[in-house]
């Protein structure tokens, strides 16, 4: 690997470590949106909850997802791999479920229990802005189970 492209990939890195610092440390729509590429996508599987574009993309931020993370969330990586067009974290994730998640758990009540979430985020890149976000979530750990399943499809 180049010196060039091991400088690419650490800025791939700090646009995806800014994202997360103004989404979810201090939880400023601008400063998040700041690393996004002209056309993002953000996709939490298996809620399905997110948007395509950056008008939609601002909207469930602003709507869904913002107004709806928990106070106390944290994420505690266990590992991250870059290359040239991604980049993959997989994190495991702590909550105090006392709000409607609906970017998480559509539909679902507070409970006001503690949660510990593994979770992998696959991030696509457009030069160093971010493209696209594919968050996915492990329900089972929450007790969840997919519709489609439940009903034995």
């Amino acid at each position: 690997m180049t010196q060039a492209i091991a400088h690419f990939m650490r800025e791939l890195e700090r646009a995806w470590d800014a994202h997360l610092d103004g989404l979810l440390v201090r939880r400023d729509l601008a400063a998040a949106l700041a690393s996004l590429a002209a056309e993002p996508s953000v996709v939490h599987i298996p809620a399905m909850a997110g948007a395509a574009g950056r008008q939609s993309v601002e909207r469930f931020y602003a709507d869904q997802f913002l107004p709806h993370v928990p106070e106390d969330l944290a994420l505690g990586r266990i590992s991250r791999t870059v290359d040239r067009w991604r980049l993959v974290d997989e994190t495991m994730v702590s909550l105090t479920h006392d709000r409607e998640l609906p970017w998480l758990l559509p539909g679902a009540e507070p409970t006001f229990r503690r949660a510990e979430v593994p979770a992998i985020a696959v991030v696509g890149f457009d030069r160093e802005r971010i493209r696209s976000q594919r968050v996915l979530w492990d329900h089972a750990t929450l007790g969840i189970t997919h519709p489609a399943t439940a009903q034995g499809h």
